[in-house]
């Protein structure tokens, strides 16, 4: 969210503009997808004293406002990250380099249309990750299998 329009949102929702509310988002948004520790991080690069209860407490806020959204990706704390108008994403999680890729929200359209069908269930795809191997490693897997079976049969 870029310009004003962070500062707008709190002010319409009657909350004060505040250095620690300004450094969390600007941290969120330069980090990307980051934990309750990046930010903080972050955050004390600039701010030193700034501690970790007031950044949870500063990420509660600004997804209250919808400055921010949090997903799980991975056991543990969520990630966030800030949301702009048009920048909804699905996370698809690779377990084996840990990368995140951000992907268009229809790439779950099925999903979403059976679970409405079946269920009568609206899906917020924004906090949706999907876990699984990215095309990288899975190509990096298939090698040292076939490397593997080139061995083996070497051997017999």
């Amino acid at each position: 969210m870029g310009g004003t329009q962070w500062q707008d949102a709190l002010r319409e929702k009657g909350y004060r503009l505040t250095p620690q509310r300004q450094l969390v988002l600007e941290a969120v948004t330069t980090l990307g997808h980051a934990t309750v520790e990046d930010v903080l991080g972050e955050v004390r690069r600039t701010a030193s004293g700034v501690n970790i209860t007031t950044v949870y407490r500063t990420l509660e806020l600004l997804e209250e406002i919808g400055l921010v959204t949090h997903v799980h990706l991975q056991h543990g704390s969520p990630t966030y990250h800030a949301t702009d108008v048009g920048s909804e994403h699905v996370h698809l999680v690779c377990r084996g380099c840990n990368r995140v890729i951000e992907a268009p929200v229809d790439i779950a359209q099925p999903v979403v249309l059976e679970a409405s069908r079946r269920h009568g269930f609206t899906v917020d795809v924004t906090h949706l990750a999907v876990f699984g191997l990215c095309r990288e490693c899975v190509e990096e897997a298939s090698e040292r299998l076939t490397e593997g079976l080139e061995e083996g049969s070497e051997d017999g």
